[in-house]
């Protein structure tokens, strides 16, 4: 099988609730999503997604995402994409860097891999093990008495599993906090997320004030070494994200940090091929796994559930939809949760059916 041509795609994608809410004023009501289709002399296509969460959340944007696939789509044209291996050092030899749009044609690769073999992605990541899963969703960052009544109008939907967004005035995060929890069931799992927005001081003060409520802390502060110091004399469990990029960092995060879970982004671990490696790695560590990607519709979440429903259960905290957060319905709101809980599509590949109708063409290569 060869690639003949590359096309890349784009749409904006609403967010479902109104307005996202992070700290340090990072807010929006939709993002720019990029969409990449390979076709092959087979006939098959293979589709992935890169859909940054704005400027400031990852150091990247929609434009320089865009700017590196056209890049690189030249040099696949004649590769091999199930030869997935092949084709990222083909592409590293292009491109230093890029790690964003390398994933979606990372994503891309696997599910033309899958349609190859008449297999969905969660066999070829090693077999099914969770029929379904549980997913979380993300509460915006407003007033305590908001958040909490998100929560509860949430956990009428079936979701159990909540990250707060935090990470702004200290004391205002822990009252946030503990609003939530007070409201929520009490078997359900709260993440208090500050997307390191705080400083020392305030990460301090934040995780002093949280002290006996049943929360994990979420990247309090920018650096690994900094969440360190934050956590120090704190008995609630850390979660890592932002500062988690390879399987040496699942090491740190794990061995320096104490963390006791990870959270895998897609997209900025480069694509299916490198969270399925940092997967792997903090089952055999015993970490718990959460897998999502920065933002997305139909095929972020499709890629998000082949990787959930192949992991360990015993080692899965969550996973997102984010299908369920945005309106980037590009095949059908496939795959669609159900009840708070998410599952793979049976078909080869991502399993999806993805219509350019209403799509904006940015470019092609043939």
């Amino acid at each position: 099988m060869r690639v003949v041509g590359i096309d890349c795609f784009g749409y904006n994608l609403r967010y479902a609730h109104g307005e996202y809410v992070m700290s340090g004023g990072r807010a929006a009501t939709s993002e720019i999503g990029t969409l990449v289709r390979l076709r092959t002399d087979e006939g098959l296509e293979g589709w992935g997604e890169i859909t940054p969460l704005g400027n400031r959340y990852l150091p990247t944007h929609w434009a320089e995402v865009r700017a590196a696939l056209h890049t690189l789509a030249p040099a696949l044209l004649g590769q091999d994409p199930t030869n997935v291996s092949a084709v990222r050092r083909t592409l590293d030899g292009v491109l230093l860097g890029g790690t964003y749009a390398k994933a979606a044609i990372d994503v891309a690769c696997w599910d033309l891999l899958g349609k190859a073999c008449g297999q969905p992605i969660a066999t070829l990541l090693g077999g099914v093990l969770q029929e379904d899963f549980p997913l979380y969703e993300a509460v915006p960052l407003t007033s305590p008495e908001a958040m909490a009544d998100f929560v509860v109008r949430r956990e009428e939907a079936g979701i159990a599993r909540f990250q707060l967004k935090v990470g702004n005035d200290p004391l205002e995060d822990a009252a946030r906090t503990r609003a939530v929890v007070d409201a929520a069931a009490p078997d359900t799992l709260v993440v208090a997320d500050a997307n390191g927005g705080w400083n020392l001081r305030a990460a301090q003060l934040a995780v002093a004030s949280m002290a006996g409520l049943p929360v994990f802390v979420e990247q309090p502060c920018r650096e690994t070494e900094d969440c360190v110091f934050a956590m120090r004399h704190s008995s609630l469990p850390l979660v890592l994200d932002e500062t988690v990029l390879t399987t040496t960092d699942v090491f740190r995060a794990k061995y320096d940090a104490g963390a006791v879970s990870v959270n895998i982004k897609i997209s900025r671990v480069g694509g299916l091929t490198g969270a399925a490696r940092m997967r792997d790695l903090m089952q055999d560590l015993d970490m718990m796994v959460s897998i999502e990607d920065t933002w997305g519709g139909d095929i972020v979440s499709a890629a998000v559930s082949h990787l959930a429903a192949s992991t360990e259960p015993e080692n899965f905290q969550n996973a997102s939809f984010m299908n369920d957060w945005t309106d980037g319905h590009v095949a059908g709101h496939q795959p669609r949760s159900r009840n708070g809980r998410g599952a793979a599509p049976t078909g080869p590949g991502l399993g999806i059916t993805v219509r350019t109708d209403g799509l904006e063409s940015v470019f092609h290569i043939a």
